[in-house]
């Protein structure tokens, strides 16, 4: 029996039991929570028009002109919305030589702007959140102290940090995040004390103007007759004698499941949550190379690895061989990876004006460059992410990719999309099949539209090595589930309360249990909620699986979390974290980075 209730275009079919109103929905999660209306909320959240569904399709039909202008300014992201840094959430704050307790005095003495009375600073902090602190109940310790927002759990009367010495022992002697930026490198980078000879090599043999097939033969010989490096003890082999192509440290890609690089949500908690739900590879967030030239912290912090990612890479944007290939050596003489890649398809202006990202599939010459630049200095894989091409009805894929294995990739992952289309069309599969027959024997990745095991199985039956997923896994990151076991997950709202939990945790962890690192777990938490909301419960479609591009109607979950869930509302995405978090600070706000312009 056909449902009775009109389905729009673009919009996911779900059941007419569970369909509702803007208004019903809204009353509906009023009515379980204490304080202000969603009402009143929307208009303090500052969400912009674009991301409220409209029910209404009705009215005068909208001019062409202001048709066109709307659809524009959805494009992209939230570029001017506020940024609360998460430091600003507390005012003053307790020196790191107490909280730490060593036995040295402060370093800066009477000019050090941080608190050094701990009673003075326990008066202005703000209450604890629980009475159990993730990091000592698995670490044994936890190295924030009386600054930590469960510091109850773990403090004496004396205020004093205490350590469960069972646990800490060997949770100690185990790393458990590795690729940390060393102080005195980054003192290097920034005075530009660090050698990069085998960069240097490189670029000599571009700037004579010679054909890099001969340079490269050239720039061997010399590196086989000098030691490139000053060695202590016994000269071996590997000092003298470059690695051929061949003997360069072999990945086995195929048939794996690739979280694809994710800017803002692909941070190390949310891969480790991929990693659980059954993820193969991992890839660090999109880093660029000259901000890693210059030792920029926040920078290095994107290319941390955890001690689960058992097969994972970073990703470097540059549009220039010099910076890439000096970036490369950098990174492999001073982190742990599995494989590099080159992102040569980001769409955003910022990147793409300069020449990078999907810039570099128009400069075939310099991506040349920096391909063979990059392999020359790497002892691992190098790997390219590209799309099918600039413009909508100009694919230049197939024309890259036989020179790239020229080149000498390990990888190539194609992006079904060109840079014009964004996330609006259909990523083209067909295209991706074409590819993947030009590529071998190179391995290709297919990306686009995953967003259940039945799409998975289609992309597999065209020629591609490998899937990567991108938006679905943050949809719903137990994809790589469905995807392995071959069937739809009806997950419920308490099971999926507890991936948000266990995000939190891992938050916690990696950014910090005190009121700076509580907060900015919280802002990356409201900015994965951004996607989550976007799922709709198998139970609750009347037809499987859900497409990734639908837009979904208010719906009345099965229970309350599961309204919750569904809700598109800022204010209501804050409510969630703070059933994880506490309550937010009195001068919080936040504004999503994505538009989610898929959806219109």
């Amino acid at each position: 029996m056909e449902s009775s209730v009109e389905v729009e275009r673009g919009t996911a079919p779900i059941k007419e039991q569970f369909l509702t109103s803007k208004e019903k929905f809204h009353a509906f999660l009023d009515s379980g929570r204490p304080g202000q209306k969603s009402e009143d909320a929307e208009q303090d959240s500052g969400e912009p028009e674009q991301k409220r569904i409209r029910l209404d399709s009705e009215g005068a039909p909208e001019e062409p002109e202001k048709k066109e202008e709307k659809k524009k300014r959805m494009r992209g992201q939230n570029k001017s919305r506020p940024r609360m840094k998460p430091q600003s959430y507390e005012g003053r704050r307790l020196c790191p030589s107490i909280i730490q307790e060593r036995d040295t005095k402060c370093f800066f003495g009477d000019k050090c702007r941080f608190l050094h009375d701990v009673s003075e600073y326990m008066r202005s902090k703000a209450e604890d959140l629980g009475e159990q602190c993730y990091l000592f109940n698995t670490f044994g310790k936890c190295q924030y102290g009386v600054t930590c927002r469960f510091a109850k759990a773990h403090t004496s009367a004396e205020m004093k940090n205490l350590v469960n010495a069972d646990l800490y022992k060997p949770c100690g002697e185990r790393e458990t995040v590795r690729n940390h930026l060393d102080k005195d490198l980054q003192r290097r980078l920034r005075k530009k004390q660090v050698s990069f000879s085998g960069a240097e090599a490189f670029l000599k043999t571009i700037s004579r103007g010679k054909k890099l097939e001969e340079d490269q033969r050239d720039q061997e010989t010399q590196e086989s007759a000098v030691p490139p490096v000053k060695t202590v003890g016994a000269i071996t082999d590997a000092d003298i004698i470059k690695l051929r192509p061949c003997e360069k440290k072999q990945v086995d890609f195929r048939d794996k499941l690739y979280l694809a690089p994710l800017t803002t949500c692909g941070n190390l908690p949310f891969r480790r949550v991929c990693k659980r739900f059954g993820a193969d590879v991992t890839c660090g967030e999109m880093a660029m190379c000259t901000n890693l030239l210059q030792g920029q912290a926040s920078e290095w912090a994107l290319l941390k690895r955890h001690a689960s990612e058992d097969l994972f890479g970073v990703q470097l944007e540059g549009c220039f061989p010099d910076t890439m290939t000096r970036c490369a050596e950098l990174l492999n003489q001073n982190i742990d990876v599995d494989f590099v890649d080159i992102n040569s398809g980001c769409p955003i202006d910022l990147v793409y004006k300069k020449g990078g990202g999907c810039g570099l599939m128009t400069r075939t010459t310099k991506f040349e460059q920096i391909v063979r630049g990059m392999n020359s200095v790497l002892d691992v894989p190098l790997t390219v992410k590209i799309r099918t091409g600039v413009q909508q009805n100009c694919n230049v894929a197939h024309k890259l990719i036989p020179e790239m294995k020229k080149w000498g990739v390990s990888l190539i992952t194609l992006h079904g999309r060109s840079r014009e289309q964004r996330y609006t069309k259909s990523a083209d599969w067909d295209y991706i099949d074409t590819c993947s027959q030009l590529a071998a024997p190179v391995p290709l990745f297919g990306n686009g539209d995953i967003l259940s095991y039945e799409d998975a199985m289609k992309a597999r039956e065209t020629g591609v090595s490998g899937i990567m997923v991108a938006r679905g896994a943050l949809i719903k990151p137990w994809l790589f589930t469905e995807i392995k076991e071959s069937r739809h997950w009806d997950i419920s709202s308490s099971e999926r309360l507890d991936i948000l939990r266990d995000f939190s945790n891992f938050g916690l962890e990696h950014w910090g249990s005190d009121t700076q690192g509580v907060e900015k777990t919280r802002s990356f938490l409201l900015e994965w909620l951004s996607f989550l909301c976007r799922y709709i419960p198998v139970g609750l479609l009347e037809r499987v699986p859900q497409k990734i591009n639908e837009r979904p109607p208010f719906y009345m979950g099965r229970d309350y979390m599961e309204s919750l869930m569904a809700s598109q509302h800022v204010g209501d995405w804050i409510q969630i974290s703070e059933m994880l978090l506490g309550p937010v600070p009195k001068n919080f706000s936040f504004l999503p980075k994505h538009k989610a312009n898929a959806y219109k």
